[in-house]
């Protein structure tokens, strides 16, 4: 068997971390899952899409912990700013706003 190597990608990944509201139901987390992955395809640059429970909750300033996050990887930075401009992003929002506590915990890699 050969010898793998390890590369480092180019993208960029766009991570975050929220807190659930406590009101959104089982059907808002899986219409905000769907609606993430609908993402790709529709917003150019965005290639991939993760969605979960994060391994260990995040404490943070005041009362709230966040438990849940998303990964995105983008072609790279601009790519990032197409999508924060995109319509399907706007339309994103409205969905991801039923899940989560508004402020969110947030991460850009950019990979060298």
């Amino acid at each position: 068997m050969g010898q793998q190597v390890g590369v480092t990608q180019k993208t960029l990944l766009h991570v975050f971390a929220y807190t659930p509201l406590e009101a959104a139901t089982q059907k808002d987390f899986d219409d905000f899952e769907k609606a993430t992955g609908d993402m790709v395809g529709k917003i150019p640059g965005l290639r991939k899409v993760w969605v979960g429970k994060l391994r260990e909750p995040l404490p943070v300033t005041g009362d709230y912990i966040r438990t849940y996050g998303v990964a995105m990887e983008f072609d790279g930075a601009n790519a990032l700013r197409v999508y924060a401009e995109h319509p399907a992003h706007a339309e994103w929002v409205k969905v991801y706003e039923k899940v989560r506590v508004r402020g969110t915990t947030t991460l850009d890699i950019l990979g060298e």
